[in-house]
């Protein structure tokens, strides 16, 4: 899209958009149309409605926004413009705001608006209409427009990333995919960016990440990001779970399993990250881990009874082959710990059913052993509708994971706080690090919504991180 912001003279026959909060929709009507008295029955500025109109020879819509609506709520609204209104829109559109709208409510409509662009039909023979040379004239009055539609460009262009790595089917999105999305990352954002294919894996020690590997055709591969600021203020560290596609391994799904090229929403989440990140050019230190592998069946595939090693130098139990992102969460927390002094760490995975029997899909749980980062991750997400809400981490749950064979065991096989014994495996792998904070996504990262009839990515975790790296600036 060719956004202008303030343009001296305005198309007239672009579509007009006038976004309209519920509690000033006369004044905001008499301000931008010069009428007012258009029926309350028609449009009165309630939250997710819309109205169009003919006026003066220009096409007018009109966006409800309802009464102090939150971020993600304004996205959403605007997001459905061009998802589900494609005929509205030619080669123009003008979005018009009012006085009352603040820098931040601006931004999450912009970013709206872009992500309407997004279609999963990539294997169509008849593509979705095409919104790249779309003319985009951006009115209001708050400083720096020009700079807050560049921003929120690339913040809508990071959550497009993190949606395709998603949506995009296993066969495309593979171990070395990622692999190569990241060195692309680092050319064009001049990133330090390391893969580590599985013999190199094996020389550092990474076994529990290879154990999970090893049925698949497709080479694992250990993808290291280093974002480095001149004035950083802090170095934070991700470690995001890259599993492209999941059987389950020998203890093999039984259901659902056409879902799993999803089981990397964490990896996806902290790519999109790192590049939102890098070209923000953010005063911080990153270093940003996303362990690949596909779970798959074969001759070599690890078995459940298997004892095997990890970076940590702990031995572990094999109970279940389908609790394998834990395994190689492991080796990408201890990796990151052991090899760089990271302030914080932040690790984003679809983990656990029992996270989502918890909270629905509603949000994600958040496990921390730092108060201050927990309240941070929890309050950025509710700035942004990304919303967490945290679970203990009591050394009584702990020990469900002991092990008769092994120091640990990768699941405690019971009914129960399956969310709260995965996170404190890998509690055991953080090499006591003093602020570690583990978001369990697997019921936000993907599913059903308004923008497609089938269960799609959400780019959850992008929108959080940011607002949260923000807030510590």
């Amino acid at each position: 899209m060719q956004f202008k912001t303030n343009p001296k003279n305005t198309s007239t026959s672009a579509l007009r958009i006038i976004p309209v909060f519920e509690e000033n929709s006369e004044e905001t009507l008499r301000e931008k149309l010069g009428f007012q008295g258009l029926s309350s029955v028609l449009f009165s500025g309630k939250k997710d409605s819309s109205y169009s109109l003919a006026f003066e020879n220009n096409l007018i819509l009109l966006i409800g926004l309802g009464k102090n609506p939150e971020y993600k709520a304004i996205e959403n609204s605007f997001r459905r413009i061009l998802s589900k209104n494609p005929e509205l829109v030619e080669k123009e559109v003008l979005i018009d705001f009012s006085d009352s709208f603040s820098g931040e409510q601006v931004e999450a409509a912009l970013v709206g608006f872009q992500l309407g662009s997004y279609s999963i039909g990539f294997y169509k023979k008849e593509k979705a209409k095409e919104y790249s040379k779309l003319k985009v004239e951006v009115i209001t009055t708050l400083d720096k427009a020009k700079s807050l539609a560049e921003r929120a460009g690339k913040i809508a262009a990071a959550k497009m990333e993190a949606l395709k790595l998603v949506d995009l089917p296993p066969n495309k999105i593979t171990p070395e995919y990622l692999g190569d999305w990241a060195k692309s990352l680092g050319k064009k954002a001049k990133l330090d960016v390391k893969v580590f294919d599985s013999k190199k894996s094996k020389s550092e020690g990474l076994d529990a990440f290879l154990a999970v590997g090893r049925g698949s055709a497709k080479d694992s591969k250990f993808i290291i990001l280093e974002y480095r600021h001149p004035k950083a203020k802090f170095h934070l560290g991700l470690v995001g779970k890259g599993v492209t596609f999941d059987t389950g391994g020998l203890n093999v799904k039984t259901q659902g399993m056409h879902h799993m090229k999803s089981d990397m929403g964490g990896a996806a989440a902290v790519l999109a990250t790192t590049q939102l990140v890098a070209e923000m050019e953010l005063p911080i230190n990153l270093t940003a881990i996303v362990p690949a592998v596909e779970n798959a069946i074969d001759k070599d595939a690890y078995l459940p009874s298997e004892v095997i090693g990890s970076h940590a130098g702990l031995s572990i139990e094999v109970i279940d082959t389908d609790a394998e992102g834990r395994l190689i969460l492991a080796d990408g927390l201890s990796y990151l710990v052991k090899n760089y002094k990271t302030d914080q760490i932040i690790d984003l995975a679809t983990l656990t059913g029992s996270s989502i029997g918890t909270f629905g899909f509603e949000c994600a749980a958040l496990f921390s052993n730092d108060g201050n980062l927990s309240h941070g991750l929890q309050q950025a997400g509710e700035e942004v509708g990304e919303k967490s809400w945290p679970l203990p981490l009591w050394d009584n749950y702990g020990r469900e994971m002991d092990s008769e064979i092994a120091d640990i065991k990768n699941y405690h096989g019971k009914p129960f706080a399956g969310a709260i014994t995965a996170a404190k495996f890998l509690q055991a792998f953080t090499h006591e690090h003093p602020a570690w904070a583990h978001l369990d996504i697997a019921g936000v990262a993907f599913g059903d919504g308004e923008f497609s009839k089938t269960k799609t990515g959400t780019a959850y975790g992008v929108s959080l991180l940011l607002r949260y790296i923000e807030n510590q600036l």
